[in-house]
């Protein structure tokens, strides 16, 4: 079966903190498939393995150094 399951979540931004409403999109098992971000002024963190946003405004280096900080160093295959 090809059971896909979305429901609206509150996610704060990886950088700052400042909360955005997304759409998360997972399997049957609940393992994260995809997520879009509803809040203006938010982007989907690419490349995440998990719901993950961030401000426009924040550049991709600001945004790297945070899920590093938080998470680690990730893997393309993570």
């Amino acid at each position: 079966m090809d059971d896909k399951h979305t429901k609206g979540e509150m996610h704060g931004c990886i950088v700052c903190g400042k909360l955005y409403q997304l759409y998360v999109v997972s399997d049957a098992r609940g393992k994260f498939i995809d997520c879009k971000v509803m809040t203006a002024g938010g982007r989907r963190v690419s490349n995440s393995q998990r719901p993950l946003v961030a401000c426009e405004k924040h550049s991709e280096k600001e945004v790297e150094a945070a899920v590093v900080r938080v998470y680690g160093v990730q893997d393309e295959d993570d």
